[in-house]
C-alpha cells in the first residue's frame, strides 16, 4: 500500500514492502516534483500515475535503497550482474567467499557500511586459525581400519558413495574434499580427524587472499553506487594488505627432462596430457577442451578454441577461452604431432572395443566411455605422480610456467611468449616472468661482453 505526503513543492511517495527478518517494516520512498505549469487537476492525475508506477517497481524488485542489508544486495548483484556477465568459474569462486563476508557484515545496512567495518574484517582474515581445512588425505587411522577390515577400495566406494576413482587416488597419496571425507568417516563410524590428516594446516589467510576479498567487496559496492543505492564506495577509503608477489613455480631444463623420463612409464592418456602441457603451455581447461577437429596433422597446427571446466552444481561444461587473446593457434613440434597421431589411433581402437557404451564427444581426453574428462582427474593424478617420482613440488599450472620460462631462456622475445600463452597483454607476461626475463637479459649482456672482449683481443 502506498501513501503520499506533500513536502513543499514536491510529493513524497512511500510504499510498504513487507517486513524484514527482525519484524521491522520495509519501506521504499521516492520523491516526485510536478512541473510548475501543471494545474491542480493535472498534478492529482499525474501523482496517482506516479504512485502506481512506483508500487509496480517495488513489487518487481526494481527499487533498492540504502536500507537494504549487504547480504541481500549481494544476492541481487549475483542474480542481476555476476551470473549474467561473469564466467561461471568466477561466479563460483565469488560464491565460496560470501559466507565469510556475510558472517562479518551481511547484516549491516549498505548506507551504514563504513571503512572501519572493512578494516576489522581484513584484520580478522589475517588472524591465525581463519583458514578452513577443505581437503584431507588418508591418515594412519584410515589405513589401519582398511587393513583390519580387509576392505577393498571398490567396497568402500559402494558403502560411502564416493567414486572408486577418488578412493583410488586417496590411497595413492591423493586428497578428498571435506564432504567426501565425511562420507567415509560416517560409514566407518569414527571422527574425521582420527582417520584423515589435513592437506593444509589451519592458519591465516595470505595478503593475496585478503586482496581477493577486498576486490570482490569493492566490485559489489561499486555496483551499488552505479545503481544509485549508496553515494560512495567505502572500499575506496580502505587500504587492504599488500599483495605478496611470489615467483611462479617452474621446472628448470634438467628437471623438465626428468619429468619427461618419468612419464615414459605413466598411463598413455596421462603421459600425452602432461607432455602436451609442457610443450604448449596450455591452461588445464584449454587442454581438457581440445577436440580432434582442433588439430591439423598435416601442418602440425593446434587451435585453442574453448575450455572445459567444472563447477559444483553445474558439472562439466564447455566455455569460451579466458579472453579473446586466449583464442590462438600454436605450432606443434613434430614429435608432439607424432605422439598425438599414435594416441588418436589408440583412442579409436578403444572406442571400437567399447561398442555402444562409448559416448562420442570428439574430445582428445575422455573418461572410459568417451565422455569429457573431469579437469580434477588429471590434477589429482599429477600430484601423486610428482610424489612417487621424487620430483620437485610443482602443480599442473607450473608446467605452463615451465614452458614460458624455458622459451624466454632460449631467447624467444616476450611478445611472442605472451601470444603463445594467450595473455591479454604483454605486461601480464612481464609481471609473471620478470625473473626469467631478468636472467635472459643478464645472459645476453654477458654474451655480448664476451663477444666484444674476444674481438678486442683479436684486434690487439
Amino acid at each position: 500500500m502506498a501513501t503520499t505526503q506533500k513536502r513543499g513543492d514536491s510529493y513524497r511517495i512511500t510504499v510498504s514492502c513487507g517486513y524484514d527478518l527482525t519484524g521491522k517494516q520495509i519501506r521504499r520512498t521516492t520523491t516526485w516534483k510536478p512541473e510548475p505549469s501543471m494545474t491542480a487537476r493535472q498534478i492529482e492525475r499525474e501523482l496517482a500515475r506516479q504512485v502506481v508506477l512506483f508500487e509496480e517497481k517495488c513489487k518487481t524488485g526494481q527499487v533498492l535503497d540504502g536500507n537494504v542489508r549487504f547480504a541481500d544486495f549481494a544476492e541481487r548483484w549475483f542474480a542481476d550482474y555476476a551470473e549474467k556477465q561473469l564466467r561461471p568459474t568466477t561466479v563460483a569462486g565469488y560464491r565460496k567467499m560470501m559466507p565469510r563476508i556475510n558472517a562479518a557484515m551481511g547484516h549491516i545496512r549498505l548506507d551504514r557500511l563504513q571503512p572501519h567495518h572493512l578494516m576489522s574484517f581484513y584484520a580478522n582474515l589475517s588472524e591465525a586459525g581463519v583458514r578452513c581445512v577443505t581437503r584431507w588425505k588418508a591418515g594412519q587411522g584410515l589405513k589401519d581400519w582398511i587393513h583390519a577390515q580387509g576392505m577393498t577400495q571398490k567396497r568402500l566406494a559402494q558403502l560411502s558413495g564416493v567414486s572408486a576413482s577418488k578412493i583410488s587416488s586417496l590411497m595413492h597419496d591423493g586428497a578428498l574434499y571435506e564432504q567426501n571425507a565425511y562420507k567415509i568417516a560416517e560409514v566407518i563410524g569414527q571422527p574425521l580427524e582420527s582417520l584423515f590428516e589435513p592437506v593444509e594446516p589451519l592458519g591465516k589467510l595470505s595478503g593475496n587472499t585478503v586482496q581477493h576479498y577486498h576486490r570482490l567487496l569493492s566490485t559489489i559496492l561499486s555496483t551499488a553506487v552505479k545503481w544509485q543505492v549508496i553515494f560512495a564506495n567505502p572500499c575506496e577509503r580502505v587500504a587492504p594488505p599488500k599483495m605478496q608477489r611470489k615467483e611462479a613455480a617452474y621446472l628448470d631444463e634438467a628437471q623438465a627432462a626428468r619429468l619427461l623420463q618419468a612419464l615414459e612409464d605413466a598411463p598413455e592418456e596421462y603421459r600425452v596430457m602432461v607432455t602436451l602441457l609442457l610443450y604448449t603451455g596450455l591452461r588445464r581447461g584449454e587442454l581438457c577442451g581440445l577436440a580432434w577437429s582442433d588439430i591439423d596433422f598435416d601442418t602440425g597446427l593446434l587451435t585453442v578454441a574453448r575450455s572445459s571446466l567444472y563447477v559444483q552444481g553445474k558439472g562439466i561444461f564447455e566455455d569460451e577461452t579466458k579472453n579473446q587473446t586466449s583464442r590462438r593457434v600454436l605450432k606443434l613440434p613434430d614429435s608432439i604431432t607424432a605422439m598425438l597421431k599414435t594416441y588418436h589411433i589408440h583412442q579409436r581402437q578403444r572406442r571400437l572395443q567399447m561398442g555402444d557404451q562409448w559416448r562420442e564427444c570428439g574430445r582428445l581426453f575422455t573418461t572410459w566411455n568417451g565422455q569429457p574428462i573431469h579437469p580434477d582427474t588429471l590434477t589429482t593424478w599429477f600430484s601423486g605422480f610428482v610424489k612417487r617420482n621424487n620430483l620437485p613440488y610443482v602443480t599442473l599450472h607450473s608446467l605452463r610456467h615451465t614452458n614460458a620460462t624455458l622459451l624466454i631462456a632460449a631467447g624467444v622475445n616476450v611478445k611472442t611468449v605472451s601470444a603463445h600463452l594467450g595473455h591479454s597483454t604483454i605486461a601480464t607476461t612481464g609481471n609473471i616472468y620478470a625473473h626469467a626475463i631478468q636472467s635472459a637479459e643478464a645472459a645476453a649482456a654477458e654474451a655480448l661482453e664476451n663477444k666484444l672482449l674476444m674481438s678486442k683481443r683479436q684486434q690487439a
